[in-house]
């Protein structure tokens, strides 16, 4: 066969196998479903007629303001162990690419030897080995190009695995900030409901004093002090406990926090969730289940590739004083060269098992993929309707408060004039202390929809 036509038989090898995707690249797969995967928190169509703006890409300064959840979040991202775990693995990642880029290079090794001898009735005969010996793996079915691609896919996911403990970091920091704001919020108003009942225990003693009630009155009026009390201590116990984890996110000892106030905090009006095709290229868990279908679909290539041959050219050449059968000086150059070819041949059952195995695996990889997509669209569903419920319900509560707050006023102006009992008061005031309670705990509940909706949309990245 003339060298013309060996050329045209490798050319033509060569576009039967890219047939056969060996040298195909990843492409995302046709199969996947990403419309619908929005729920309308309001609308009785279901699907969310989506916007093309996605808070996501916001950067998380704009979505958190105050200045000093922003120095916190600084601080977690520069000391976070979780963080800096997640740097260091992607320098792990990119080391590991960079050497199997640089198994398509030769390898080339100095091997200097020597020797000295000494037979009977002769004298000391030194033999020296200068050689320098390179291999050469080539790739002619893209055994190699398909591993560095593989290994491409694992840098990359360590890098979108390092943006989710960014974007879970922020989240976490933030939402822990919140909570630290509602107890801030909650200690303030049971302080002011125990020192109001502190007062009542006092005009309650004083009034049973002058005969005008009775000690089982005083004694329930105590009771409920002694348990607003208790939730007093209660609260505050929860503030030391959230300012210790918060810490322990910071990476630093267990400390008090500096923080605002609830009634100073921002929040964005208006939540946009984007198109779901953002979330592909967004969210990290998504991207990383992608890599790990590429990695699949690399590692179903490789086991492709195995069933053809493998070429490998090996050389030698430098410098030496013995032939192995006498001993000459000075040196003289020597040079070798070596082709093998290796072509499996009684080992295809175990080949053909291992590309099941690969293509079932590639299998599971893809439905992984597809859940996480219909995952990601789960939370984006849930923080958006979490928002929307929370703000409807927090109409609710501020009209809820305004008619105890008026409960209260016309129970005191009926006990002066004689016409309702202290208990009905008492009765008024707790009604309203729990209102509040819960009007704070559903405002921090919508600051916790716009921090799940951004994280959920793939927000926090940069």
């Amino acid at each position: 066969m003339t060298m013309k036509n060996q050329i045209i038989y490798m050319v033509c090898a060569t576009a039967l196998l890219s047939s056969c995707h060996i040298y195909k690249a990843y492409d995302r797969p046709d199969t996947i479903e990403t419309s619908g995967i929005y729920r309308d928190p309001v609308s009785a169509v279901d699907t969310l007629v989506t916007d093309t703006v996605n808070m996501g890409n916001l950067p998380w300064q704009d979505i958190f303001r105050d200045p000093k959840l922003q120095a916190l979040i600084e601080e977690g991202l520069a000391n976070n162990v979780d963080m800096q775990a997640a740097v260091l693995r992607v320098e792990e990642a990119k080391a590991l690419l960079t050497s199997a880029r640089l198994s398509f290079l030769p390898s080339l090794n100095l091997a200097p030897q020597g020797s000295i001898t000494k037979m009977e009735n002769t004298g000391y005969k030194q033999a020296y080995t200068l050689p320098a010996a390179a291999s050469w793996e080539v790739d002619l079915f893209g055994k190699l190009l398909n591993a560095s691609r593989d290994q491409k896919a694992t840098y990359l996911q360590s890098q979108y695995a390092q943006q989710a403990v960014r974007s879970q970091l922020i989240g976490g920091i933030a939402n822990a900030y919140f909570t630290l704001l509602m107890l801030d919020r909650q200690v303030e108003i049971t302080t002011e409901t125990v020192g109001i009942y502190k007062e009542n225990v006092r005009v309650m003693e004083a009034m049973k004093t002058a005969g005008m009630t009775t000690e089982a009155a005083v004694v329930q009026m105590r009771a409920v002090y002694h348990q607003v009390s208790g939730s007093l201590i209660e609260l505050q116990r929860q503030v030391r406990e959230v300012e210790n984890s918060l810490s322990v996110l910071l990476a630093k000892a267990p400390q008090r926090i500096d923080r605002g106030t609830l009634d100073e905090q921002q929040i964005p009006e208006e939540l946009m969730a984007g198109v779901p095709l953002q979330l592909l290229e967004n969210r990290p868990d998504v991207k990383i289940a992608e890599m790990a279908l590429a990695s699949a679909y690399y590692t179903t290539n490789r086991a492709r590739a195995a069933f053809y041959p493998g070429l490998n050219i090996t050389a030698t050449a430098g410098w030496t004083n013995g032939s192995g059968v006498s001993v000459a000086n000075p040196g003289q150059f020597m040079f070798q060269a070596l082709a093998s070819l290796a072509q499996p041949i009684f080992n295809n059952g175990k080949l053909i098992a291992n590309l099941k195995v690969s293509k079932a695996e590639e299998k599971i990889a893809q439905m992984n993929y597809q859940q996480a997509i219909l995952e990601a669209g789960k939370e984006v569903s849930d923080a958006l309707h979490l928002y929307d419920a929370t703000n409807r319900k927090l109409f609710q509560d501020k009209s809820q408060i305004e008619q105890l707050e008026k409960a209260v006023t016309y129970t005191n102006a009926l006990f002066q004039s004689g016409q309702s009992t202290y208990l009905e008061i008492l009765s008024a005031q707790q009604s309203l202390l729990s209102a509040q309670l819960t009007e704070v705990s559903d405002n921090v509940q919508r600051m916790q929809a716009v921090i799940n909706l951004y994280s959920a949309v793939g927000g926090g990245r940069e």
